[in-house]
């Protein structure tokens, strides 16, 4: 059944173009995916009459393997799959795969709505007295829209409780999918790995944390062989959630490259008080026991840059808003303005011969005093070795400068206090620690390093900051290994 649906799925997306697809937010799983999210189901102790969601349906590859999968074991078992799409383009590729179920089994059922998911269950989510009470299901499984829309948009306003600025479908369509469950009912979504930390989600993990228990995580090493015919370049996961406020001791975590190697899977167990942070609600990944160990160390400081007095902040010149006011020469009217590529090898070195080094300095809200910082890129590929990316700016290497800027490729760690060269020399040791690279890793998949995220990290106190800058210092030694050696001395 499978072969066959996913044959017709692989027609129809290389008749559709790409861009009509990308409009609807749309990326199909490949069967060897939607057998995989199927096979995560429990399905012990079900009821004769199972129903099953499929928000976002698309081409119903997610539904029927769930369908059938349940259908196998128990060819008593009445099931319904209610399926919502409203892809006008998809749609009899939808009704025509449904279609084939219900030949096949004798006891599969189905309805195909046409709504848009989100917005037609907007008084019931909301508690509208006078609202009609959204259907519940057994099993929910899903590959929601990806697609960012605005703060206002309908599907926004639908469901405040969840919302921060303008957010993106897929936390929307997980949200209500929670909803739609019933108590003790399972979820199987996948969605990208951005949801699990970070405020632009804190919402979504409030109401997810609080409403379900996380049983299970699956993440793909691999960000290109997930969707099949498809060029999607975020990380990805796969979770499973149990309608229940209890939450389990562990969390179970599995691992593979891509689609296609199911067969070479690798888990373990973590415990869930590791995996779901109980200050942050922050969901770590850890991709195995060796990362548990990272997240027991790092979380053994009890210490943040706040709580010290210190803060990271991201650059504040955006060249695009302010052109006019970019400069290539040094004057009296300019300030040094630095970019990701003056950090080189642990320093910022300045001038580097490039365009747009200064900036006008006749805008205030563009300039920063000038003092030491801990200089941090914001932005790296995925194939370098590190995320954390760092350089040690000190004033006294720039004189004659009361300001200088930052472009926002580049974030930068300040304090209430100037900070002391010690203290900037301590923070690089953390910054450019493997350790601490290794974490903000398991932290955030992307490839953007968040100043919100760096904020809430554990770090050691100021003292044990400063006395590994003196030793850094001491030894002039920026590498990564004798950084690790530092960090390993003055905490151990």
């Amino acid at each position: 059944m499978l072969e066959t649906i996913c044959q017709k799925t692989n027609e129809f997306i290389a008749q559709m173009p790409k861009s009509l697809r990308k409009e609807y937010g749309q990326f199909f799983t490949s069967a060897e995916t939607a057998s995989f999210m199927a096979s995560l189901f429990d399905l012990s102790g079900l009821n004769k009459n199972v129903s099953i969601l499929d928000a976002g349906a698309g081409s119903g590859i997610l539904a029927i393997s769930i369908a059938e999968r349940t259908l196998k074991q128990d060819s008593s078992i009445k099931v319904e799959v209610v399926c919502y799409e409203n892809d006008p383009h998809v749609l009899p590729l939808l009704r025509s795969n449904l279609d084939l179920m219900k030949k096949k089994y004798k006891n599969f059922s189905f309805k195909v709505l046409e709504e848009n998911y989100i917005v037609s269950q907007r008084d019931s989510f909301t508690g509208n007295l006078f609202a009609q009470e959204s259907k519940k299901y057994d099993l929910i499984i899903g590959n929601p829209p990806y697609k960012k829309i605005p703060k206002d948009a309908p599907e926004a306003l639908a469901m405040p409780v969840v919302c921060h600025g303008a957010p993106n479908l897929y936390f929307l369509f997980a949200s209500m999918g929670i909803f739609n469950l019933k108590e003790n009912g399972q979820m199987v979504y996948i969605t990208p790995r951005s949801w699990t930390s970070g405020a632009y989600f804190e919402n979504f993990r409030k109401y997810l944390i609080g409403n379900t228990s996380l049983e299970r995580i699956h993440l793909f090493e691999s960000r290109t062989d997930v969707f099949d015919k498809e060029s999607v370049l975020q990380e990805t996961m796969i979770f499973k959630l149990k309608k229940q406020k209890k939450h389990p001791s562990k969390v179970v975590i599995s691992t593979t490259n891509g689609n296609g190697d199911f067969s070479k899977i690798s888990h373990f167990n973590a415990p869930y008080d590791t995996v779901v942070s109980p200050l942050t609600n922050y969901v770590y990944l850890p991709a195995n026991k060796d990362n548990l160990e990272v997240l027991k160390k790092i979380g053994s400081f009890e210490n943040t840059l706040p709580s010290l007095g210190m803060k990271m902040k991201t650059g504040l010149v955006v060249d695009f808003r302010v052109p006019e006011l970019l400069k290539s020469e040094k004057s009296e009217s300019n300030v040094p303005l630095f970019y990701s590529r003056h950090i080189k090898e642990g320093r910022v070195s300045f001038p580097a011969g490039i365009e747009h080094e200064f900036v006008s300095n006749e805008k205030q809200s563009l300039l920063q005093k000038n003092r030491n910082y801990l200089f941090v890129k914001r932005f790296t590929s995925k194939e370098e070795k590190r995320r954390l990316q760092s350089g040690i700016y000190l004033k006294r290497k720039f004189p004659g400068y009361q300001f200088i800027s930052t472009q926002n490729k580049i974030n930068f760690i300040d304090g209430e206090e100037e900070l002391s060269e010690c203290t900037v020399y301590g923070l690089y040791v953390l910054f450019n620690s493997t350790i601490y690279d290794s974490y903000y890793r398991i932290l955030n998949g992307s490839t953007q390093v968040n100043s919100t995220e760096v904020n809430s990290m554990p770090i050691p106190n100021l003292l044990q900051i400063q006395e590994m800058g003196r030793k850094l210092i001491k030894s002039k030694d920026f590498s990564e290994e004798s950084c690790d050696e530092i960090l390993q001395e003055a905490c151990a």
